[in-house]
């Protein structure tokens, strides 16, 4: 295995640990000849501006042209990217990235007015145009959901007038991002080995993760502290945020900024308000987890600081590769001997970069360009965490490969609302097949609470933080000043509700707002809680064998964006206009948390 102390160079690792990237282009070479040709076509798209509702044949003319340049780029885009992310230090992979990041730009600059232009049409027209030229039934969709914004978007003088504001409003999230990554400065605290470590917001959670709770204290109170110092200048950055949502709220004739970012994906605001009272009924299977946490790590007060600290005590083994490769096709059984014909592909043909090496991007991904096969970088270290890593990144995977092989180019893309749903089926369904299997105490304890984690963070916490936004963003509508008390009021209370009587509840935890990146891209975090009600939902119908449960996750997988998402997730038996997937998701949080109080009964 290659995770000794010494990372090796990039040159030092195995071939056959690394991915192949053939598939894209053969060399640089033939990335050079493609950009080339690429940079040439670019005005082949511009001279279609004005003229693409003249006719069907000039429709269709300019979308498969337009379809064919975007793949292309695709290809280009994903070469350069995954070249300069396997070694960060190689200055010409970095040159690359950033050409193909320019030229990207310039193609879709190309034909920023595709949708003003499109947007003159009518839905009788795109009838009449497909039945004259039945090759664009590929477009309708596309042509369909843009038609479908019609009446929030504003006249030609009206929308470049908003587009020249886009600089300008993007300046709170610049000015956040800046002070937050670039100008804050925690504090020292003691190691509890007898040596000093800075806070930072990368080795934060690994503190609060300590067995020495004077070191989750002093690393709670130093990084939140110092967030406190700031509180105003953070609430004004947070409001001018905000207020800059409801401008464009209002100027697109949206009734709210949640209505506004959720018509996106037409999702109707019942999906997020619904989500947040489902975990409200729910939230006293969080105390009872609150008290097992309280319980097993022996505190009379439970702490904030307390969260994150392992209750479970379990010495891992290692695996390697070859083992976790294997426990994934053993455990993703259930899934059929189709999707675990994809899974032995992507093991034995080098679409994974497996190991770490100097330079290489920290974490993991998968990603897949349209008529090529998936490609997943990891920094596989052997653990059980690093299997469930593995599962989840061969997910994203497999729900391109199903997508791609059953949709054309524009329509395989999913929408961002399902993006999570494959991979956290598999970690449900593997981590299922290891709960089954395992006879000793400790293994089923540490998985037990490893899939509670996975709960707690990804729908309790999420919906915390999607009722703290939908309760900021009213207050703005409604005309109340977003101060920092108010912000830290709102937070604080809706932590003593979120975590139970068992709970302290630290006055430091009311400034965690002020760190969550993600409040600077309002109405997004929710679908990391129903993406997991989802995934559970189909999983569990997967695992108890119920009537063509197995053909509709297969479905779901190879939709793509050729429906609209809740259409299609409901066409394949789960329904996220109700209540239902997050009650049968929590309601396996609550057989979960059952199984571990069982464990450690007096």
């Amino acid at each position: 295995m290659a995770n000794s102390k010494q990372v090796p160079l990039r040159s030092e690792v195995a071939v056959e640990d690394t991915w192949d990237l053939s598939p894209l282009f053969k060399d640089d070479k033939a990335f050079e000849k493609t950009y080339e040709e690429a940079e040439k076509e670019i005005p082949v798209l511009e001279n279609y501006s004005g003229k693409i509702t003249e006719s069907s044949e000039t429709l269709l003319s300019y979308l498969e042209e337009r379809d064919r340049q975007l793949l292309r780029m695709e290809f280009l885009f994903g070469y350069a990217f995954q070249l300069s992310d396997q070694d960060t230090a190689n200055t010409g992979s970095q040159a690359m990235k950033a050409r193909a990041f320019s030229l990207y730009t310039k193609l879709t600059s190309a034909i920023s007015w595709e949708a003003p232009q499109i947007l003159q049409m009518t839905e009788e027209m795109v009838e009449k145009y497909c039945e004259e030229k039945p090759e664009l039934e590929n477009y309708r969709h596309l042509l369909m959901d843009i038609l479908s914004k019609k009446e929030h978007t504003l006249s030609a003088e009206e929308e470049n007038l908003l587009s020249l504001s886009a600089d300008m409003a993007n300046g709170p999230d610049t000015i956040y991002s800046m002070f937050n990554d670039a100008d804050l400065v925690f504090p020292e605290i003691e190691d509890g080995n007898g040596g000093k470590v800075r806070i930072t917001q990368g080795r934060f959670v690994p503190l609060l993760e300590s067995k020495n709770r004077q070191v989750r204290k002093d690393a709670f109170e130093g990084l939140y502290h110092t967030y406190e110092a700031y509180k105003n200048s953070l609430s004004a950055m947070f409001s001018a945020n905000v207020k800059k949502e409801l401008f464009y709220t209002k100027a697109r004739k949206y009734n709210s900024t949640m209505e506004a970012h959720l018509a996106e994906s037409h999702i109707p605001t019942s999906v997020y308000t619904q989500l947040i009272e489902t975990v409200h009924d729910f939230l006293p299977s969080m105390y009872r987890y609150v008290s097992l946490r309280k319980k097993l790590l022996g505190v009379e007060e439970l702490h904030m600081y307390d969260v994150y600290t392992p209750i479970v005590s379990y010495d891992s083994p290692e695996y390697s590769f070859e083992q976790a490769k294997e426990m994934v096709l053993e455990g993703l059984a259930p899934l059929g001997e189709d999707y675990l014909e994809k899974l032995r592909d992507g093991f034995e043909h080098r679409w994974i970069d497996v190991y770490e090496n100097q330079g290489k991007r920290s974490g993991a991904y998968s990603t897949c360009v349209y008529g090529t096969h998936p490609y997943v970088l990891l920094n596989y270290q052997g653990t059980l965490d690093n299997v469930f890593t593995l599962a989840h990144e061969m997910g994203h995977s497999l729900h391109s490969c199903y997508s791609n092989e059953n949709q054309t180019f524009v329509n395989a893309q999913y929408n961002i609302f399902l993006a999570e749903i494959a991979s956290t089926c598999n970690e449900y369904i593997l981590i299922s097949h290891l709960l089954e299997k395992t006879e000793d105490k400790e293994e089923k304890a540490y998985l037990l609470n490893h899939l509670l984690d996975k709960f707690k963070g990804t729908i309790y916490r999420q919906t915390m933080f999607a009722e703290f936004e939908m309760i900021a963003h009213e207050k703005e509508a409604n005309g109340e000043p977003l101060t920092s008390e108010s912000l830290c009021k709102t937070y604080k209370d809706l932590n003593e509700l979120y975590f139970g009587p068992d709970m302290v509840v630290d006055d430091e935890i009311a400034i965690e707002w002020a760190r969550i990146p993600h409040f600077y891209t309002p109405f997004y975090v929710y679908q990391y809680a129903t993406g997991l009600s989802a995934a559970i939902a189909f999983g569990s119908k997967i695992l108890k064998g119920e009537p063509n449960a197995l053909e509709n996750y297969k479905k779901f997988l190879s939709g793509g964006c050729s429906v609209d998402c809740l259409d299609l997730l409901k066409a394949c038996g789960v329904d996220m206009t109700s209540k239902e997937p997050t009650a049968e998701a929590l309601r396996v949080f609550d057989e979960t948390l059952t199984a571990l109080e069982k464990l450690y009964e007096d």
